[in-house]
């Protein structure tokens, strides 16, 4: 039977490879947006992720609507596409969404006018991207 050190060693070390497995899983999926923004038009939230933010999915779905009015307003479309959506409901429900370009957040971060903090962050790192 192992000693009471060695379960606490065992336990250590599996919270330790746990937590590296999640940083490395966000430096990841913060590389693949980064990665797809460069080379072609992509949506909002791609592009918010792709400025490796640390906010929670409401406030990069606030930033993606304020976004998105800013683009009404200013009147920039951007590449249609349809897609099949199936996380929410019933298959193959084909709805249209519009793709951006890096040029065309920039011009739309920069209409962008936020209220929360949060939000003010995030703009801030789409104007330096």
């Amino acid at each position: 039977m192992a000693s009471a050190n060695a379960r606490r060693a065992a336990a250590v070390l599996r919270d330790r490879t746990r937590t590296n497995r999640a940083a490395a899983t966000a430096r990841r999926s913060i590389a693949q947006a980064a990665r797809r923004v460069r080379t072609g038009a992509r949506s909002l939230a791609t592009h918010i992720i792709a400025t490796g933010t640390t906010h929670d999915a409401a406030t990069i779905k606030a930033v993606s609507a304020g976004l998105r009015t800013a683009a009404k307003k200013a009147g920039i479309k951007g590449r249609r596409a349809r897609i099949r959506r199936s996380a929410t409901g019933p298959r193959n429900i084909v709805k249209t969404v519009y793709r951006y370009t890096r040029d065309q957040v920039a011009q739309l971060a920069a209409a962008y006018k936020p209220r929360k903090a949060e939000c003010k962050a995030l703009r801030a790192a789409l104007l330096a991207a």
